[in-house]
Protein backbone atom coordinates (compact mmCIF):
# COMPACT_ATOMS: atom_id res chain seq x y z
CA UNK A 1 0.00 0.00 0.00
CA UNK A 2 2.88 2.42 0.88
CA UNK A 3 4.98 1.99 -2.68
CA UNK A 4 1.19 2.30 -4.33
CA UNK A 5 0.75 5.79 -2.50
CA UNK A 6 4.16 7.01 -3.26
CA UNK A 7 3.61 5.70 -6.63
CA UNK A 8 0.53 7.66 -7.14
CA UNK A 9 1.92 10.81 -5.68
CA UNK A 10 4.82 11.21 -7.58
CA UNK A 11 2.71 10.45 -11.06
CA UNK A 12 0.36 13.52 -9.90
CA UNK A 13 3.54 16.10 -9.55
CA UNK A 14 5.18 14.66 -12.83
CA UNK A 15 1.49 15.29 -14.34
CA UNK A 16 1.71 18.76 -13.07
CA UNK A 17 5.60 19.25 -13.92
CA UNK A 18 5.11 18.87 -17.79
CA UNK A 19 1.25 19.95 -18.23
CA UNK A 20 -1.75 17.70 -18.03
CA UNK A 21 -2.88 17.92 -21.81
CA UNK A 22 -0.06 19.78 -23.55
CA UNK A 23 2.18 17.21 -23.62
CA UNK A 24 2.06 16.54 -27.29
CA UNK A 25 3.24 20.85 -27.93
CA UNK A 26 6.80 19.91 -28.12
CA UNK A 27 5.96 17.82 -30.88
CA UNK A 28 3.85 20.78 -32.59
CA UNK A 29 7.43 22.50 -32.32
CA UNK A 30 5.72 24.96 -29.70
CA UNK A 31 6.84 25.88 -26.09
CA UNK A 32 4.46 26.38 -23.21
CA UNK A 33 4.98 30.09 -23.28
CA UNK A 34 3.41 29.97 -26.45
CA UNK A 35 0.44 28.18 -25.33
CA UNK A 36 -2.82 30.18 -24.73
CA UNK A 37 -4.15 33.31 -26.27
CA UNK A 38 -2.34 36.18 -26.98
CA UNK A 39 -4.56 38.87 -25.48
CA UNK A 40 -5.27 42.62 -27.24
CA UNK A 41 -5.58 45.63 -25.13
CA UNK A 42 -9.21 45.56 -26.00
CA UNK A 43 -9.51 41.99 -25.19
CA UNK A 44 -11.62 40.56 -22.39
CA UNK A 45 -9.68 38.42 -19.98
CA UNK A 46 -11.87 35.66 -19.54
CA UNK A 47 -11.65 33.93 -15.83
CA UNK A 48 -12.44 30.80 -14.29
CA UNK A 49 -12.79 30.23 -10.79
CA UNK A 50 -10.97 26.58 -9.52
CA UNK A 51 -12.51 25.86 -5.77
CA UNK A 52 -15.60 28.01 -4.94
CA UNK A 53 -14.78 28.56 -1.68
CA UNK A 54 -15.94 30.53 1.58
CA UNK A 55 -12.97 32.97 0.66
CA UNK A 56 -13.96 33.34 -2.53
CA UNK A 57 -16.81 34.47 -2.05
CA UNK A 58 -16.53 36.37 0.62
CA UNK A 59 -13.07 38.51 -0.19
CA UNK A 60 -11.72 37.67 -4.06
CA UNK A 61 -15.18 38.02 -5.44
CA UNK A 62 -15.76 41.40 -4.39
CA UNK A 63 -12.29 42.42 -4.83
CA UNK A 64 -12.03 41.04 -8.45
CA UNK A 65 -15.48 43.09 -9.60
CA UNK A 66 -14.46 46.29 -7.71
CA UNK A 67 -11.84 46.13 -10.96
CA UNK A 68 -13.23 44.26 -13.28
CA UNK A 69 -15.51 46.58 -15.53
CA UNK A 70 -12.50 49.09 -15.59
CA UNK A 71 -10.17 46.19 -17.22
CA UNK A 72 -12.92 44.18 -18.81
CA UNK A 73 -12.30 41.31 -16.70
CA UNK A 74 -15.28 38.36 -16.65
CA UNK A 75 -16.06 35.35 -14.66
CA UNK A 76 -16.92 32.25 -17.65
CA UNK A 77 -16.49 29.05 -15.54
CA UNK A 78 -15.98 27.13 -12.29
CA UNK A 79 -14.06 24.20 -11.71
CA UNK A 80 -14.74 22.62 -8.70
CA UNK A 81 -15.32 19.04 -7.43
CA UNK A 82 -18.01 18.90 -5.29
CA UNK A 83 -21.54 19.47 -7.45
CA UNK A 84 -22.61 21.50 -4.54
CA UNK A 85 -19.92 23.94 -5.02
CA UNK A 86 -20.58 24.16 -8.35
CA UNK A 87 -24.37 24.73 -8.35
CA UNK A 88 -23.88 27.16 -5.68
CA UNK A 89 -20.70 28.87 -7.56
CA UNK A 90 -23.48 29.08 -10.66
CA UNK A 91 -26.36 30.55 -8.41
CA UNK A 92 -23.85 33.26 -6.65
CA UNK A 93 -22.77 34.65 -9.85
CA UNK A 94 -25.82 35.16 -11.27
CA UNK A 95 -27.00 36.88 -8.23
CA UNK A 96 -24.15 39.05 -7.61
CA UNK A 97 -22.45 39.97 -11.39
CA UNK A 98 -25.73 38.83 -13.59
CA UNK A 99 -23.82 36.42 -15.59
CA UNK A 100 -24.38 32.96 -16.19
CA UNK A 101 -21.11 30.65 -16.21
CA UNK A 102 -19.97 27.55 -17.34
CA UNK A 103 -19.70 24.35 -14.91
CA UNK A 104 -16.37 21.44 -14.61
CA UNK A 105 -16.51 18.79 -12.98
CA UNK A 106 -12.37 19.03 -12.09
CA UNK A 107 -9.49 21.16 -14.01
CA UNK A 108 -9.02 18.47 -16.73
CA UNK A 109 -12.35 19.05 -18.46
CA UNK A 110 -11.94 22.77 -17.87
CA UNK A 111 -8.54 23.23 -19.50
CA UNK A 112 -10.21 21.31 -22.47
CA UNK A 113 -12.14 23.81 -23.38
CA UNK A 114 -9.33 26.52 -24.17
CA UNK A 115 -11.46 29.66 -23.91
CA UNK A 116 -9.94 30.57 -20.27
CA UNK A 117 -7.17 32.97 -19.78
CA UNK A 118 -7.24 32.92 -16.39
CA UNK A 119 -7.80 31.18 -13.14
CA UNK A 120 -8.21 32.24 -9.25
CA UNK A 121 -7.61 29.29 -7.41
CA UNK A 122 -9.22 28.87 -3.63
CA UNK A 123 -8.96 25.48 -2.42
CA UNK A 124 -7.37 23.33 0.01
CA UNK A 125 -3.93 24.51 0.98
CA UNK A 126 -2.13 21.78 0.24
CA UNK A 127 -3.51 21.63 -3.26
CA UNK A 128 -2.72 25.19 -4.21
CA UNK A 129 0.97 24.74 -5.58
CA UNK A 130 0.07 22.00 -8.21
CA UNK A 131 -2.95 23.61 -9.45
CA UNK A 132 -0.56 26.47 -9.84
CA UNK A 133 1.63 24.39 -12.05
CA UNK A 134 -0.94 22.87 -14.19
CA UNK A 135 -3.02 25.96 -14.54
CA UNK A 136 0.15 27.75 -16.08
CA UNK A 137 1.33 24.55 -18.38
CA UNK A 138 -1.89 24.87 -19.60
CA UNK A 139 -1.42 28.68 -20.56
CA UNK A 140 -3.27 30.48 -17.82
CA UNK A 141 -2.16 33.18 -15.55
CA UNK A 142 -3.01 32.69 -12.00
CA UNK A 143 -4.03 34.11 -8.42
CA UNK A 144 -3.55 31.65 -6.01
CA UNK A 145 -4.11 31.44 -2.68
CA UNK A 146 -1.45 31.18 0.22
CA UNK A 147 0.13 29.29 1.37
CA UNK A 148 1.70 28.38 -2.22
CA UNK A 149 2.83 25.35 -1.03
CA UNK A 150 2.80 22.83 1.85
CA UNK A 151 5.63 21.08 0.94
CA UNK A 152 9.38 21.51 -0.59
CA UNK A 153 8.55 19.65 -3.63
CA UNK A 154 5.84 20.85 -4.35
CA UNK A 155 7.18 24.36 -3.59
CA UNK A 156 9.55 23.30 -6.57
CA UNK A 157 7.50 21.92 -9.28
CA UNK A 158 5.18 25.57 -9.59
CA UNK A 159 8.63 27.76 -9.68
CA UNK A 160 9.86 25.77 -11.95
CA UNK A 161 6.30 25.88 -13.99
CA UNK A 162 6.03 29.63 -13.80
CA UNK A 163 9.70 30.40 -14.69
CA UNK A 164 9.16 27.75 -17.48
CA UNK A 165 5.82 29.43 -18.96
CA UNK A 166 6.45 32.75 -18.21
CA UNK A 167 2.85 33.01 -16.99
CA UNK A 168 1.76 35.64 -14.58
CA UNK A 169 1.38 34.32 -10.96
CA UNK A 170 0.16 36.20 -7.93
CA UNK A 171 0.23 35.03 -4.87
CA UNK A 172 -2.45 36.20 -2.01
CA UNK A 173 0.12 37.72 0.30
CA UNK A 174 -1.86 40.89 0.05
CA UNK A 175 0.16 42.81 2.39
CA UNK A 176 2.22 43.38 -0.83
CA UNK A 177 -0.01 45.95 -2.29
CA UNK A 178 -0.98 47.46 0.32
CA UNK A 179 -0.33 51.11 1.01
CA UNK A 180 1.30 51.31 4.70
CA UNK A 181 3.25 47.97 4.27
CA UNK A 182 4.46 49.44 0.90
CA UNK A 183 5.74 52.51 2.80
CA UNK A 184 7.14 50.35 6.05
CA UNK A 185 9.04 48.56 3.35
CA UNK A 186 10.59 51.79 1.90
CA UNK A 187 11.67 53.07 4.96
CA UNK A 188 12.96 50.41 5.89
CA UNK A 189 15.23 49.84 2.92
CA UNK A 190 16.09 53.56 2.84
CA UNK A 191 18.43 53.27 5.86
CA UNK A 192 16.65 55.75 8.10
CA UNK A 193 15.13 52.92 10.27
CA UNK A 194 18.70 51.40 11.02
CA UNK A 195 19.43 47.22 11.45
CA UNK A 196 16.49 45.05 12.17
CA UNK A 197 17.57 43.53 15.46
CA UNK A 198 13.85 42.20 16.74
CA UNK A 199 11.16 41.37 14.82
CA UNK A 200 7.81 40.10 16.84
CA UNK A 201 4.63 38.80 15.62
CA UNK A 202 1.58 37.41 16.83
CA UNK A 203 -1.70 36.22 15.33
CA UNK A 204 -4.59 34.90 18.70
CA UNK A 205 -7.94 34.23 18.31
CA UNK A 206 -10.36 32.49 20.79
CA UNK A 207 -13.04 31.19 17.97
CA UNK A 208 -13.84 27.74 18.84
CA UNK A 209 -15.65 27.49 15.30
CA UNK A 210 -12.09 28.60 13.41
CA UNK A 211 -11.65 26.00 10.60
CA UNK A 212 -14.87 23.97 11.89
CA UNK A 213 -18.26 23.18 9.31
CA UNK A 214 -20.14 20.72 11.35
CA UNK A 215 -23.47 21.28 9.67
CA UNK A 216 -21.62 20.97 5.72
CA UNK A 217 -19.54 17.72 7.61
CA UNK A 218 -23.13 16.33 8.27
CA UNK A 219 -24.61 17.31 4.63
CA UNK A 220 -21.94 15.96 2.53
CA UNK A 221 -21.84 13.02 0.71
CA UNK A 222 -18.86 10.94 -1.12
CA UNK A 223 -20.96 10.70 -3.79
CA UNK A 224 -21.43 14.02 -4.45
CA UNK A 225 -17.65 14.97 -4.96
CA UNK A 226 -14.66 13.19 -6.35
CA UNK A 227 -12.56 12.42 -2.98
CA UNK A 228 -9.41 10.45 -5.28
CA UNK A 229 -9.03 13.98 -6.83
CA UNK A 230 -8.72 15.59 -3.56
CA UNK A 231 -6.21 13.87 -2.56
CA UNK A 232 -4.24 14.64 -4.98
CA UNK A 233 -0.60 13.65 -4.53
CA UNK A 234 -1.35 12.97 -0.50
CA UNK A 235 -1.35 9.17 0.48
CA UNK A 236 -4.50 7.46 -0.72
CA UNK A 237 -6.62 7.09 2.36
CA UNK A 238 -10.82 6.26 2.84
CA UNK A 239 -13.25 9.17 2.40
CA UNK A 240 -13.41 11.49 5.73
CA UNK A 241 -15.43 14.53 5.28
CA UNK A 242 -13.53 16.24 8.22
CA UNK A 243 -10.34 15.95 5.95
CA UNK A 244 -12.06 17.64 2.57
CA UNK A 245 -13.98 20.46 4.49
CA UNK A 246 -11.89 20.97 7.80
CA UNK A 247 -8.58 20.33 6.19
CA UNK A 248 -6.60 23.14 7.68
CA UNK A 249 -7.15 21.23 11.20
CA UNK A 250 -5.04 18.08 9.31
CA UNK A 251 -1.68 17.58 8.29
CA UNK A 252 -0.96 16.59 5.33
CA UNK A 253 -3.81 18.58 3.91
CA UNK A 254 -2.75 21.85 5.85
CA UNK A 255 0.20 22.89 8.00
CA UNK A 256 -2.47 24.90 9.79
CA UNK A 257 -1.39 28.30 11.24
CA UNK A 258 2.00 28.33 10.11
CA UNK A 259 0.24 28.13 6.35
CA UNK A 260 -2.35 30.26 7.37
CA UNK A 261 -1.13 33.26 9.23
CA UNK A 262 2.34 32.74 9.39
CA UNK A 263 3.03 33.09 5.33
CA UNK A 264 1.14 36.66 5.50
CA UNK A 265 4.05 37.75 8.46
CA UNK A 266 6.99 36.20 7.44
CA UNK A 267 6.05 37.90 4.11
CA UNK A 268 6.72 40.76 4.90
CA UNK A 269 10.16 40.30 6.73
CA UNK A 270 11.68 38.61 3.71
CA UNK A 271 10.02 41.44 1.92
CA UNK A 272 11.33 44.20 3.97
CA UNK A 273 15.13 42.63 3.96
CA UNK A 274 15.29 40.96 0.95
CA UNK A 275 16.30 37.61 2.42
CA UNK A 276 14.89 34.58 1.55
CA UNK A 277 14.66 32.40 4.25
CA UNK A 278 15.58 31.92 8.05
CA UNK A 279 18.70 30.76 8.64
CA UNK A 280 17.82 28.55 11.32
CA UNK A 281 14.04 27.49 12.67
CA UNK A 282 13.10 26.41 16.37
CA UNK A 283 9.99 25.28 17.33
CA UNK A 284 7.32 24.37 19.99
CA UNK A 285 3.62 24.06 20.71
CA UNK A 286 0.55 21.05 21.06
CA UNK A 287 -3.23 20.92 21.04
CA UNK A 288 -3.85 22.45 24.63
CA UNK A 289 -7.29 22.95 24.29
CA UNK A 290 -9.60 22.20 21.09
CA UNK A 291 -9.14 18.06 21.47
CA UNK A 292 -11.64 17.69 18.55
CA UNK A 293 -9.47 15.14 16.73
CA UNK A 294 -7.34 17.70 14.82
CA UNK A 295 -3.48 17.13 14.39
CA UNK A 296 -2.36 20.38 13.55
CA UNK A 297 -1.61 22.49 16.83
CA UNK A 298 -4.23 25.47 18.62
CA UNK A 299 -1.03 27.30 19.55
CA UNK A 300 2.57 27.79 18.34
CA UNK A 301 5.67 29.63 19.08
CA UNK A 302 8.65 29.45 16.58
CA UNK A 303 12.08 31.13 17.44
CA UNK A 304 13.63 32.48 13.75
CA UNK A 305 17.25 33.40 13.25
CA UNK A 306 17.87 35.93 10.16
CA UNK A 307 20.80 37.22 8.37
CA UNK A 308 23.40 36.62 6.02
CA UNK A 309 24.41 33.13 5.88
CA UNK A 310 28.21 33.66 5.62
CA UNK A 311 28.13 36.39 8.74
CA UNK A 312 26.34 34.97 11.50
CA UNK A 313 28.04 38.14 13.00
CA UNK A 314 24.87 39.84 11.56
CA UNK A 315 21.23 39.53 11.84
CA UNK A 316 17.93 39.17 13.88
CA UNK A 317 15.63 37.06 15.48
CA UNK A 318 11.87 36.90 14.29
CA UNK A 319 9.75 35.66 17.09
CA UNK A 320 6.50 34.42 16.10
CA UNK A 321 3.54 33.00 18.06
CA UNK A 322 0.00 31.83 17.42
CA UNK A 323 -2.64 30.56 19.97
CA UNK A 324 -6.71 29.37 19.53
CA UNK A 325 -7.01 29.74 23.45
CA UNK A 326 -7.27 33.00 23.60
CA UNK A 327 -7.28 36.62 21.54
CA UNK A 328 -5.62 39.16 23.83
CA UNK A 329 -3.32 41.15 21.45
CA UNK A 330 -4.55 40.17 18.21
CA UNK A 331 -2.42 40.35 15.16
CA UNK A 332 0.68 42.06 16.09
CA UNK A 333 4.15 42.94 13.79
CA UNK A 334 6.63 44.93 15.79
CA UNK A 335 9.61 45.68 14.09
CA UNK A 336 12.80 46.90 16.58
CA UNK A 337 16.04 48.52 15.55
CA UNK A 338 18.49 50.15 18.15
CA UNK A 339 16.71 53.36 17.63
CA UNK A 340 13.75 52.18 18.17
CA UNK A 341 10.05 50.24 16.48
CA UNK A 342 7.90 50.41 13.40
CA UNK A 343 4.60 48.76 14.86
CA UNK A 344 2.52 47.64 11.71
CA UNK A 345 -0.58 47.56 14.32
CA UNK A 346 -0.88 51.04 14.87
CA UNK A 347 1.39 51.85 11.71
CA UNK A 348 3.27 54.26 14.03
CA UNK A 349 7.66 54.80 13.78
CA UNK A 350 8.35 55.97 17.46
CA UNK A 351 11.70 56.33 19.41
CA UNK A 352 10.30 53.67 22.17
CA UNK A 353 12.85 51.51 23.58
CA UNK A 354 15.52 53.33 21.27
CA UNK A 355 18.99 54.15 22.73
CA UNK A 356 18.63 57.93 24.90
CA UNK A 357 21.15 60.06 25.63
CA UNK A 358 21.87 59.15 29.46
CA UNK A 359 22.48 54.91 28.39
CA UNK A 360 24.49 56.35 25.57
CA UNK A 361 26.68 58.78 27.01
CA UNK A 362 27.89 55.49 29.65
CA UNK A 363 29.45 53.98 26.63
CA UNK A 364 30.76 57.02 25.21
CA UNK A 365 28.05 56.84 22.62
CA UNK A 366 25.33 59.36 21.04
CA UNK A 367 22.13 58.94 21.69
CA UNK A 368 20.15 56.66 18.72
CA UNK A 369 16.58 57.71 18.45
CA UNK A 370 14.10 57.50 15.55
CA UNK A 371 11.84 60.55 14.48
CA UNK A 372 8.42 59.72 14.85
CA UNK A 373 5.93 59.22 12.38
CA UNK A 374 2.70 57.84 11.02
CA UNK A 375 3.03 55.17 7.98
CA UNK A 376 0.66 56.42 4.79
CA UNK A 377 -2.47 55.22 4.36
CA UNK A 378 -2.89 53.07 7.34
CA UNK A 379 -4.56 50.34 6.75
CA UNK A 380 -5.92 48.05 9.90
CA UNK A 381 -5.69 44.18 9.62
CA UNK A 382 -8.75 42.35 10.16
CA UNK A 383 -8.51 39.21 12.26
CA UNK A 384 -12.11 37.33 11.20
CA UNK A 385 -12.35 34.69 9.03
CA UNK A 386 -14.60 36.34 6.08
CA UNK A 387 -13.48 40.04 5.82
CA UNK A 388 -15.27 40.88 2.64
CA UNK A 389 -13.65 42.89 0.04
CA UNK A 390 -10.62 44.52 2.10
CA UNK A 391 -8.66 47.34 0.87
CA UNK A 392 -5.71 44.73 0.54
CA UNK A 393 -6.98 42.54 -1.08
CA UNK A 394 -8.66 44.79 -3.55
CA UNK A 395 -5.36 46.46 -4.49
CA UNK A 396 -3.68 43.00 -4.53
CA UNK A 397 -6.59 41.80 -7.47
CA UNK A 398 -5.80 44.76 -9.36
CA UNK A 399 -2.24 44.61 -9.51
CA UNK A 400 -2.88 41.10 -10.43
CA UNK A 401 -5.29 42.09 -12.89
CA UNK A 402 -2.83 44.96 -14.21
CA UNK A 403 -0.27 42.54 -14.48
CA UNK A 404 -2.49 40.00 -16.54
CA UNK A 405 -2.26 43.00 -19.37
CA UNK A 406 0.95 44.43 -18.87
CA UNK A 407 2.77 41.45 -18.46
CA UNK A 408 4.57 42.40 -15.37
CA UNK A 409 5.67 40.69 -12.36
CA UNK A 410 3.10 40.96 -9.87
CA UNK A 411 3.44 42.18 -6.13
CA UNK A 412 3.52 39.12 -4.51
CA UNK A 413 5.23 36.62 -7.16
CA UNK A 414 6.31 32.78 -7.37
CA UNK A 415 9.52 33.66 -6.08
CA UNK A 416 8.03 35.41 -2.55
CA UNK A 417 5.46 32.85 -2.28
CA UNK A 418 8.75 29.96 -2.75
CA UNK A 419 10.08 31.74 0.12
CA UNK A 420 7.40 32.39 2.25
CA UNK A 421 6.74 28.58 1.60
CA UNK A 422 10.04 27.60 2.85
CA UNK A 423 10.11 29.37 6.09
CA UNK A 424 6.66 27.78 6.95
CA UNK A 425 8.12 24.40 6.16
CA UNK A 426 11.22 25.11 8.25
CA UNK A 427 9.22 25.90 10.75
CA UNK A 428 6.32 22.74 10.80
CA UNK A 429 9.65 20.54 10.59
CA UNK A 430 11.22 22.08 13.67
CA UNK A 431 7.81 21.81 15.47
CA UNK A 432 7.51 18.13 14.52
CA UNK A 433 10.81 16.89 15.04
CA UNK A 434 11.91 19.14 18.25
CA UNK A 435 14.78 19.79 16.50
CA UNK A 436 16.47 22.93 15.03
CA UNK A 437 15.92 23.27 11.64
CA UNK A 438 18.42 25.37 8.79
CA UNK A 439 18.33 25.33 5.17
CA UNK A 440 20.94 24.34 2.65
CA UNK A 441 20.64 26.37 -0.06
CA UNK A 442 22.73 24.90 -2.70
CA UNK A 443 20.48 21.74 -2.86
CA UNK A 444 17.13 23.57 -1.67
CA UNK A 445 16.59 20.99 1.39
CA UNK A 446 15.80 21.44 4.92
CA UNK A 447 18.36 20.34 7.07
CA UNK A 448 17.52 18.79 10.29
CA UNK A 449 19.64 18.98 13.49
Amino acid sequence: MVQKNENSRREFIKKASIGAGIIGLSSMGLSTKSYGRILGANDRVRVAIVGFSNRFKSSLFPSFMNHSKKLNFEFVGVSDIWNRRRDEAVAFIKEKAGTSIATYRNNDEMYAQKDIDAVIISTADFQHALMAAEAVRNGKDVYVEKPMAETLEDAKVVLQAVNETGKILQVGSQRRSAPNYISANEYIRSGKFGDIKMVEMTWNVNQPGRWRLPQLIKEIREQDTDWNRFLMNRPKVAWDPRKYLEYRLFWPYSSGIFGQWMSHQIDTVHWFTGLEHPRSVSANGGIYMWNDGRTNPDTVTAVMDYGPANDPTKGFQVLYSSRFTNSAGGIKELYYSNAGMLNLDTNQVTDEGGLTAKMAAEMGMQANLLQPFTLSNATKIETAANTGSDPMTSLHMLNWMECVRSRKTPNASVKAGYNHSVANIMARIALETGKRVSFDDAKQEVVVG
